[in-house]
């Protein structure tokens, strides 16, 4: 469950800006959905970017950063000292029922400070401190000290230690790993029918989430057919000799005959709509997946993403959540989350979006809107919440927005 997220200097955010989900009206523990609103170029899908590079980096550092690899941080460039600063990144978050704080600062070329602190017994405890190569620990400091002997200068020790089992970092690296989902991931939908072939729950979701897509379809079939490939067949006859030696060599150790063989699984999905024939009589006809629309894509990449976090807990992250799909798509994913009822495991959605529509949804509260702004001469972004309107109506909040009063709107002006 993710509490807040906080960084500074990524491209368009100079200052520091913090997305909060702590509920500032209800008080519950956490809100179960944020929308982020703003104009085109005002910085949403870089706050999307800054919390993709941050858990991506979090859960890869150890395999990516080898000697003299540059930290993948992209500081602010519209000034003449922002990129000589160090972009920084912090995570405050509860998983199995400990709240943990995590965050680094570091520059391209190296980690600047790095910690983690948790809550076992509910009271905050150090895990570990880093100031440049120094490291400090409270609790069994000599494997923590072995472990920050193997930590360059442009790794995470959170990363290397996780990988080396150290339990309170392996503990709150789950979060990481587990809970949280990037929409982007879920765009390949042959990928998705191929990962869950074998999981009937996620095939018939995806059917149910296409039905809910298009009124039309009557049902949805899925098909996997396994064919073998012979390796000299898949080299193109222009390959380069030393690409088709390494080919074959590879083929050749997987098997203890030459002729081994590549499989290749070939996804098939087939729509099945009513309609009329000659006679005028109703009867199913079938169209593939091709034939669908974006909305009906959009929503079946969507839909086993959805439903992982939904039955287990976690957090999905959406740039343009309404992106191809119809206001009452939308509504119909952003209640699954509001929904206690359905949401029982505390999922949670992070959205950027331009549908106000949303805002009209009576069962959101003022918190749960952000609004995120740039400024015309600076070309600073700014992240902002509208936690002051906790009495205003929905409608006033949508209203406020479109005339202006909270910023983040196009500049359209007179022709």
């Amino acid at each position: 469950m993710l509490i807040e997220f906080s960084f500074s200097n990524y491209r368009s955010f100079r200052g520091e800006n913090t997305l909060s989900l702590e509920s500032l009206i209800k008080k519950k523990e956490s809100l179960p959905l944020v929308a982020i609103y703003g104009k085109n170029g005002g910085g949403k899908s870089n706050l999307i970017r800054a919390f993709w590079l941050a858990v991506k980096f979090i859960c890869n550092a150890q395999m990516t950063q080898g000697a003299g690899a540059p930290v993948p941080v992209d500081p602010f460039k519209l000034n003449d000292y922002s990129t000589e600063t160090p972009t920084s990144f912090e995570f405050i978050y509860k998983y199995n029922g400990i709240k943990y704080i995590y965050g680094f600062s570091a520059t391209k070329e190296k980690i600047c400070e790095e910690y983690l602190f948790h809550y076992p017994k509910g009271s905050k405890a150090q895990v570990f401190k880093r100031t440049g190569q120094e490291f400090s620990f409270i609790q069994n400091k000599a494997f923590k000290q072995l472990i920050s002997k193997a930590v360059a200068e442009n790794q995470l020790y959170f990363s290397v230690a996780n990988t080396m089992n150290e339990s309170v970092c392996t503990e709150a690296m789950k979060f990481f790993t587990e809970s949280i989902v990037f929409s982007r991931e879920f765009e390949d939908i042959p990928g998705q029918i191929r990962f869950n072939y074998n999981n009937n729950n996620v095939l018939k979701s995806m059917k149910q989430y296409a039905q809910r897509a298009d009124v039309g379809i009557i049902d949805m079939k899925f098909d996997m057919k396994n064919t073998e490939i012979d390796v000299d067949d898949t080299i193109p006859e222009n390959a380069p000799p030393e690409l088709s030696r390494a080919l074959k060599s590879f083929v050749s150790a997987l098997s203890d005959n030459s002729q081994a063989k590549i499989q290749r699984n070939e996804i098939k999905a087939r729509t099945y709509h009513t309609g009329v024939n000659k006679k005028g009589e109703l009867g199913q006809y079938e169209l593939s997946l091709e034939d669908e629309s974006d909305g009906t894509h959009r929503l079946m990449a969507l839909a086993p993403a959805i439903d992982r976090v939904i039955d287990n807990g976690g957090i999905i992250v959406a740039d343009e959540l309404e992106k191809g799909l119809h206001p009452l798509l939308t509504e119909y994913i952003v209640n699954k989350f509001q929904n206690s009822e359905i949401n029982k495991n505390h999922a949670q959605l992070i959205f950027t979006t331009h549908d106000t529509e949303i805002m009209r949804q009576h069962f959101l509260d003022a918190d749960q809107f952000y609004f995120v702004d740039k400024d015309r001469q600076t070309g600073e972004s700014e992240l902002y919440s509208v936690d002051g309107l906790g009495k205003k109506s929905n409608a006033d909040i949508r209203t406020g927005y479109l005339i202006g009063k909270f910023g983040g709107i196009p500049e359209l002006g007179d022709e």
